[in-house]
């Protein structure tokens, strides 16, 4: 009997151990599995998430605690909004922290804001909670410098301020902040384009707002235009002057590459009138070698005589004499006239203390200067002594043969007048 009571004890003992074993596992596992901390605060904010839910989570890989905490704020801004749709917005890419804030915002300001239609302008890449924020809260949109052109061919540069809100109907589809810039820009250039002087605007800016919010820029995109303001006109090129010198610079060149194109065509003209010389000068050089040959057989077949070739040698070189003779004169007359040799004449009569040429010599005779014996020019001696005796000028080789010829025909020609007789 002790001994069964014994061994009663021991397998009380071993299953009592067995049982703390599973149940010390099991409060670990659920420890590491299980947020408690978490899972509690979320039973005091009145936002019950059951353990299941956190576990799920946490093998589905979500952030849990953010989940959690977003969850405790919808709750506490009395929204209607489940843990579920909240995760389901996680898993899909979206931003849950910025939803939640947007959606407690919109309920705060009292703007119609459902929570499908927050997740869908988030998941639409827009900042949800930055477009609720700018409902409340005016944006101020500042646009680049714009150039613009007045009608008188001023540059003005503008740069202006555009303060706009939210429109929350047109978050998903509407244009975003670059459109409105670039509409901006669009109308303040049509507006300066338009006036007839660029003073007009310096004095009067609002016309660019007014022209530019009567055109309904904001139509199509995701804000209301509020206001338009006008912050800085600066005055910029003179374009008009700029475009008139480039036109001028232009027909320069143009008139610069015609020039040069007739100056081509001239030279090239010029090139081909010198060649045309030249070959007029060689039909004259051909046309001149053909004179002896002509001369050889006029001798020979008698239609000159010896003594018109003599005359015709006689009559050229008188003219080449004169010719030379002329060219001494002028080139003396040349150096008489010229201001150097005037210059050293006078010059000369200064040192010597000398009348000019015709006057009297204080020396009283003959002027050392003067010659002393006349000039002896041997053209003027051979014309001096052609009374005396007749000019015979030396015959070339070629007037030689030509003479030969002739004195051989003139002696067969008395011969046979002897034998005839």
């Amino acid at each position: 009997m002790f001994l069964l009571s014994l061994q009663l004890g021991v397998g009380w003992i071993i299953a009592m151990v067995v049982v703390a074993i599973v149940l010390i596992a099991t409060m670990v596992v659920m420890l590491i599995l299980v947020p408690f901390k978490l899972w509690f605060r979320a039973l005091v904010s009145s936002a019950h998430v059951s353990m299941a839910k956190l576990i799920g989570m946490k093998m589905r890989k979500v952030d849990c605690q953010l989940i959690t905490l977003n969850y405790i704020t919808v709750r506490k801004a009395g929204l209607k909004m489940t843990i579920d749709e909240l995760e389901t917005h996680y898993l899909t890419g979206g931003n849950v922290e910025r939803v939640v804030k947007a959606l407690v915002a919109s309920y705060s300001a009292n703007i119609d804001l459902s929570v499908q239609k927050a997740k869908a302008i988030d998941l639409a890449g827009r900042d949800i909670y930055e477009a609720v924020k700018n409902t409340v809260i005016p944006k101020i949109i500042e646009t680049p410098e714009i150039s613009a052109v007045a009608k008188d061919g001023i540059e003005l540069i503008v740069k202006a301020k555009v303060t706009v809100i939210s429109n929350m109907l047109m978050q998903i589809s509407g244009a975003g902040e670059d459109t409105i810039i670039a509409r901006v820009g669009e109308g303040i250039v049509t507006t300066v384009g338009s006036t007839d002087s660029h003073k007009m605007i310096l004095e009067s800016p609002e016309l660019i707002s007014s022209t530019v919010l009567e055109k309904g820029l904001d139509r199509g995109t995701a804000f209301y235009i509020q206001s338009l303001d006008i912050a800085d006109i600066d005055v910029g090129r003179n374009i008009d002057a700029e475009l008139n010198i480039a036109k001028a610079e232009a027909e320069k060149r143009i008139a610069q590459s015609k020039a040069e194109e007739r100056k081509s065509m001239a030279i090239a003209a010029e090139n081909e009138m010198k060649a045309r010389v030249q070959e007029m000068r060689a039909e004259v050089i051909r046309a001149e070698a053909e004179v002896p040959k002509a001369l050889a057989k006029a001798l020979t077949s008698g239609n000159i005589s010896v003594n018109d070739y003599y005359e015709m040698q006689n009559v050229q070189a008188d003219t080449a004499m004169r010719k030379s003779l002329s060219r001494v004169e002028e080139e003396k007359v040349e150096r008489l006239t010229s201001p150097s040799r005037r210059e050293n004449a006078a010059q000369a009569r200064a040192q010597a203390q000398m009348p000019p040429f015709g006057g009297s010599s204080s020396y009283g005779g003959t002027p050392p200067y003067a010659p002393q014996q006349p000039f002896n020019n041997p053209v003027t001696q051979s014309y001096n002594n052609s009374s005396n005796q007749s000019y015979s000028p030396p015959l070339s080789p070629l007037a030689a043969r030509f003479a030969s010829l002739a004195a051989s025909q003139n002696q067969k020609k008395g011969t046979t007048d002897d034998t005839k007789k």
